[in-house]
């Protein structure tokens, strides 16, 4: 009679592992980018609201005062000092009848390049992106196509 086979040792063998080595890394080259992407446009959601708040306040004050600024040249409603968690940071110039908010990105943020800004008309403009994304002078850009949000 035939010997029977030799028992097949426990464990994987080198294809075995090679071939679950492709999948991982090809499922990590797919979902580290859209991750990234989904987390900076969060923290721009973010930004986005924080300059439209901002040019709440900018208006409260000037219904209150009938200027933007302070008599100093400042703003009438300073943005607040970014704390440790913030994205983006705050700045305002203003005179007494026009005033312009920026949110710049913060480095360390995956938001660096981004400036965003608003004025007392409600112009919205995006005049800084980083490379490979499309900037605009009418509206706050969101995605890297340029789309507006």
């Amino acid at each position: 009679p035939p010997a029977p086979p030799p028992a097949r040792p426990p464990g994987f063998t080198l294809i075995e592992l090679l071939v679950t080595l492709a999948i991982v890394a090809v499922l990590a080259a797919i979902a580290v980018p859209t991750t990234a992407d989904h987390l900076r446009r969060g923290r721009i959601t973010e930004a986005l609201a924080r300059l439209a708040d901002h040019r709440v306040r900018m208006e409260q004050y000037f219904l209150d005062h009938r200027r933007y600024d302070d008599g100093a040249g400042r703003c009438g409603h300073l943005p607040p000092l970014a704390g440790a968690a913030d994205a983006f940071a705050l700045d305002c110039t203003a005179t007494s009848t026009r005033y312009v908010v920026r949110a710049t990105g913060r480095a360390g943020a995956g938001v660096q390049g981004f400036v965003y800004a608003i004025d007392e008309a409600d112009a919205r403009s995006t005049p800084a992106v980083p490379d490979g994304w499309v900037g605009s002078d009418r509206c706050w850009v969101v995605r890297r196509d340029g789309s507006c949000g």
